[in-house]
């Protein structure tokens, strides 16, 4: 069955509810891939560097993280702003590039974290299982592999999301070929560039995507431990600019807990949210419209409120001071 799940990430013949019941333990088979994925890093002693392998890698990190905080998490996840039928597939697409699964999945985690954030059923609270569990652990465990379609109805109805959400190694192998092929073009047109087809791949896949996995997994690790609390939220969400810069403005993720419906994470104008920024470019283009606002009243908030705390003790309840997800569509 884990083999299979390789390709089909719906196929459960022992059904949903029995693999959530299971305990939290890692399904080695099944994360052969994201092994792989990482030991590809090593192809870097075979294959060199050359300026635009290096360039490539970086560039391809934030227009990824892009699509992952921008479409994954401020679209799919909260609905933060409208868009069409036609350039939500596009959004889809781009951010399944980033492999980190479909964006039903991404969602559906997204929000079930939001509802019972550092609570024991928060599959990646750092308070509750760790540093290490909720970094990486938990997407190895097959109680957290299936999509709970019921979470996301919103999502669901669209059979092409269902569709990139089911077959979710379809786009990233697309995406390894694609890398591939430019950098064969490259070395065939442009040989004086001095980089290859698996120098690229290398490089602009191989490199590039784990640091994104690890970037973006930082928010679950460290932004519920590293940080400022602006917001006396429920849970222990902290704002760290060290983890806005990492990740284009998620790390304002106090910010974002204590008004999760807002387009933009870093409430004010002094804390960066290259992720928005993005975003109102977008809106300017005509490709999506209705970017939500953050309300007055939660900015007066804020504005009346000491830059920190100390941090709650570990295991403590989870977050409910915040917006609910309905009022984010």
């Amino acid at each position: 069955m884990a083999l299979v799940q390789w390709f089909d990430a719906d196929f459960c013949p022992e059904g949903v509810d029995a693999m959530r019941r299971e305990p939290d333990r890692v399904d080695w088979i099944r994360t052969v891939p994201f092994v792989v994925l990482h030991l590809g890093c090593l192809g870097v002693s075979w294959t060199g560097w050359s300026p635009v392998a290096v360039g490539a890698a970086v560039f391809l990190y934030f227009a990824r993280m892009f699509a992952v905080t921008g479409f994954y998490h401020r679209y799919f996840s909260h609905r933060t702003f409208r868009t069409s039928r036609f350039m939500q597939f596009v959004f889809a697409v781009w951010g399944a590039t980033a492999v980190q699964r479909g964006p039903l999945w991404w969602a559906y985690h997204h929000r079930h974290h939001h509802r019972h954030s550092d609570e024991a059923s928060d599959a990646h609270s750092p308070h509750v299982h760790g540093f290490w569990w909720s970094h990486i652990g938990w997407i190895t465990s097959r109680r957290n592999f299936p999509t709970d379609y019921n979470e996301v109805r919103d999502l669901a109805r669209f059979p092409e999301l269902v569709f990139l959400n089911r077959f979710d190694t379809l786009v990233p192998l697309l995406f390894a070929g694609g890398i591939w092929g430019v950098g064969w073009g490259l070395q065939t047109w442009f040989p004086q560039l001095g980089t290859g087809p698996w120098q690229m791949l290398v490089w602009g896949f191989f490199i590039s995507t784990p640091a994104l996995f690890h970037g973006t997994a930082c928010i679950n690790s460290l932004a519920h431990v590293l940080g400022r609390r602006r917001y006396e939220t429920d849970d222990d969400s902290r704002n760290s600019l060290l983890l806005a810069i990492i990740t284009l403005g998620e790390g304002w993720h106090n910010n974002h807990h204590r008004y999760q419906a807002a387009t933009r994470n870093g409430f004010y104008w002094w804390e960066i949210d290259p992720t928005y920024y993005g975003l109102k470019v977008l809106s300017w283009l005509g490709l999506i419209r209705g970017l939500k606002r953050v309300p007055e009243q939660v900015l007066e908030e804020g504005r009346g409120r000491l830059p920190s705390r100390p941090a709650m003790p570990a295991g403590a309840a989870g977050a409910k001071g915040q917006e609910p997800l309905r009022k984010a569509g």
